[in-house]
């Protein structure tokens, strides 16, 4: 019996070998999966990364078309009467979409006001002219005096209805239309309307040597809504509107294909 005992140990002191190498074989098999499972990991952290990566810029692409960032003065965007406004502040208008972004504000150029500026100067002056001539003074004082405010009524008018005009007229576009605003008087005025995928074509017109000087100019858009022209007159920097306008229209066309219309 203590022999048989002693066999025991001893095959089993001869199977240690293989036992200590079975166990490094096995831990060697668990190191691998480990680094297996680690390995798995960080390709899919990276996987994940790259998915939320895409996402992000995918939620930029679908926000409102920044348009390229001309040198102009830095309070261009928030003087009331600008003519040349970029991404204008507090600009709301009749069926204004809550999404919808003000992209530029146009007026005609401020040069055009100088002959208006210049009549209303000289109906200032016409009176004291009027003084001068001799046969005033055969008028009653009370008469005269009527006569002096009465003038001076319609001069401020005629000012305040040619600012008025200079000041309503005003060509809009946004990341998703342009407008036409006519102001005709206090109680009319005609609105036009077109979307910037019906815009066909966008010709710039500028003669004479004062446009040129002044570089302001008319800006005609070809459409394919309702009305067929839309003519923005006289506005500043028309080659810099133009290209806003192919910039947008070619924005909204990779919209359409990648399916991001609102």
């Amino acid at each position: 019996m203590i022999f048989y005992h002693k066999q025991v140990l001893c095959y089993n002191l001869l199977k240690m070998p293989e036992i200590y190498n079975a166990e490094k074989n096995d831990s060697k098999l668990i190191s691998n999966i480990h680094s297996e499972n680690d390995t798995k990991e960080s390709s899919e952290n990276d996987l994940i990364d790259t998915l939320d990566s895409e996402a992000q810029q995918n939620r930029q692409s679908k926000k409102a078309f920044q348009p390229f960032k001309f040198e102009s003065n830095a309070d261009s965007n928030s003087r009331v009467f600008s003519s040349y406004c970029i991404n204008p502040k507090n600009v709301n208008f009749y069926h204004k979409d809550s999404q919808e972004k003000v992209i530029l504000l146009l007026r005609k150029h401020p040069f055009t006001n100088i002959p208006w500026i210049f009549t209303a100067l000289l109906m200032f002056l016409a009176p004291i002219f009027v003084s001068f001539f001799g046969f005033i003074e055969i008028v009653p004082w009370e008469f005269k005096f009527v006569l002096f405010v009465v003038w001076y009524m319609i001069t401020l008018a005629f000012v305040l209805e040619e600012f008025l005009s200079w000041f309503y007229n005003v060509n809009i576009i946004t990341d998703e239309r342009i407008l036409e605003v006519d102001f005709v008087n206090l109680v009319y005025r005609e609105i036009t309307d077109a979307n910037i995928d019906q815009i066909q074509d966008v010709t710039v017109e500028m003669s004479g040597v004062w446009r040129t000087f002044f570089n302001f100019g008319d800006v005609v858009i070809q459409t394919a809504g309702e009305v067929p022209r839309i003519r923005f007159e006289a506005v500043p920097r028309p080659d810099d509107v133009a290209k806003i306008l192919r910039e947008l229209r070619l924005e909204e066309e990779q919209e359409k294909l990648e399916g991001r219309i609102r």
